[in-house]
């Protein structure tokens, strides 16, 4: 008896030491996929337009560094020229200098680019959350199920889209409000969930009959369908706002351009 009981205890170890491994070997797998579809994205023409996307994020970042530091350099120089009026040259000069140093210290701690994580989209200003979020997600691309990786591919191209019309929204306004909801917290609260999951269950059904990865794919559709309405929505307002304008001028510049008639003009001699 005691070795029948034995048995089947090491009979139980083995059964789990053996779905263990399966689970281990389901995960290997799942990692060399998606590393070869990574691979093949970055070599396709949708993978190169996406890294000409962050390159082109990366410039902005720089340009507004730039902007910074030459506002920094025109402070200073406003700062010679007044104290100079005051003060010997050489305190003037001193003191610009290191109003200088200290804005420039300013600019490069906050300008510093900051970790591809949920805070660098919660620090984001409304302008910058766009570019910040294509870049977030950039950086989560790897390991999602092809179709995921697909739709997030859509998504940048839809941020790109939609940085123009943020950038003219007051920030305490609703629809930024909602904006910022989406796609710096919603999505990433999406992502983030997805990637709780273990490798091994991502593909597994549910109770009710469908798998994490066919979550992350039907949120991550909905998501691009909700900021393609939002980029849509705020472009109508702009060209409404084009159009209110339009009407103005002609209202009330139109008469400058209706043609003299001819009692007029014989008044006019």
């Amino acid at each position: 008896m005691h070795d029948e009981g034995t048995g089947q205890g090491r009979t139980g170890q083995g059964d789990e030491i053996v779905r263990r491994a399966r689970g281990v070997a389901a995960g290997f797998a799942d990692v060399g996929l998606t590393q070869a579809e990574e691979l093949l994205r970055r070599l396709s023409p949708e993978g190169r337009a996406q890294a000409r996307r962050e390159k082109e994020a990366r410039q902005r970042r720089e340009r507004r560094v730039l902007a910074r530091l030459a506002l920094a350099l025109v402070a200073a120089l406003l700062v010679w020229a007044t104290l100079g009026m005051v003060f010997a040259p050489t305190i003037a000069t001193a003191l610009a200098i290191a109003t200088m140093v200290v804005l420039t210290v300013m600019i490069a701690h906050y300008s510093k680019a900051a970790p591809r994580g949920r805070a660098a989209l919660a620090e984001a200003t409304l302008p910058d959350l766009a570019a910040e979020t294509t870049l977030w997600l950039t950086a989560q691309r790897r390991g999602l199920p092809l179709p995921a990786a697909q739709l997030a591919d859509a998504l940048t191209q839809r941020f790109s889209e939609l940085a123009p019309q943020t950038a003219r929204l007051d920030p305490k306004s609703p629809a930024a409000d909602a904006v910022r909801t989406l796609i710096a917290t919603e999505l990433p609260d999406l992502v983030d969930g997805w990637r709780a999951v273990p490798v091994s269950r991502r593909t597994v059904p549910q109770a009710n009959g469908r798998t994490p990865n066919d979550h992350l794919i039907d949120g991550l559709r909905l998501i691009d369908m909700e900021v393609a309405r939002m980029t849509d929505n705020l472009s109508h307002g702009a060209l409404d706002a084009v159009a209110v304008q339009g009407r103005y001028l002609e209202l009330k510049y139109g008469d400058l351009h209706t043609p003299l008639r001819s009692d007029d003009a014989e008044g006019l001699r």
